[in-house]
């Protein structure tokens, strides 16, 4: 993972700040975040999703967020990567109104929030993206029912580029989720990188981004 954060424009990073007290009013009423948590907002939520900005995707590609929640990574990943179209997906309705709504006001043209369980979304996506939403192996589940290639660059695309799969930030001893993966699942390609050396706050001590890809 990159030790540094994406370059990010004054206009986004007011997109951002709105989205933050977006999230924060909107909490409110549809319970999207912790209450403990809105204090720290910027830090714990939105800081913690741009992880995945961190590295770029192909311009135009789709990415679908499983239990997208109150837009998280969804919406912070849509706004620092305006060449990304972006699926917030979530099983619980007043959720997905509440993304519609937040995409909405932010004037968010590459969000689409989509509402119902995983395994019955219809479209197409190289890549999945999760924040603490379900084991290894159900998100793995989801993403292989969806796969797609991502469409042939014009030129050749930068080494430092995704590669197709899942991304999902997670927390905690994950040895039996990636056991459990692989055996459903096995020769898949799992990598775990800690969030400390870009979030130094002791909350990300345990912390880590895990990608999972085909093997080549």
């Amino acid at each position: 993972m990159p030790s540094t954060w994406p370059r990010l424009t004054a206009a986004q990073h007011d997109q951002l700040r709105a989205f933050e007290a977006a999230l924060v009013q909107l909490n409110r009423t549809f319970n999207l975040i912790s209450r403990d948590t809105e204090p720290y907002v910027a830090d714990r939520h939105v800081r913690h999703s741009l992880i995945l900005a961190t590295r770029p995707f192909p311009p135009g590609v789709t990415v679908v967020d499983w239990g997208t929640g109150g837009g998280l990574p969804a919406i912070p990943l849509a706004i620092a990567c305006p060449h990304l179209r972006v699926v917030a997906v979530d099983s619980v309705g007043k959720k997905v109104r509440a993304v519609q709504t937040m995409a909405r006001r932010l004037g968010l043209n590459n969000v689409d929030a989509w509402h119902g369980r995983a395994l019955a979304w219809p479209g197409q996506a190289p890549y999945s993206v999760s924040r603490a939403t379900a084991p290894l192996r159900d998100l793995w589940t989801w993403h292989a029912r969806v796969e797609s290639e991502p469409p042939a660059p014009v030129e050749a695309p930068s080494a430092d580029v995704w590669p197709p799969g899942l991304l999902c930030l997670k927390g905690g001893d994950l040895t039996r989720e990636i056991a459990d993966l692989h055996a459903a699942f096995p020769g898949l390609v799992v990598e775990q990188a800690p969030l400390r050396p870009l979030l130094p706050d002791p909350y990300f001590a345990e912390k880590v981004l895990v990608t999972v890809r085909e093997a080549p």
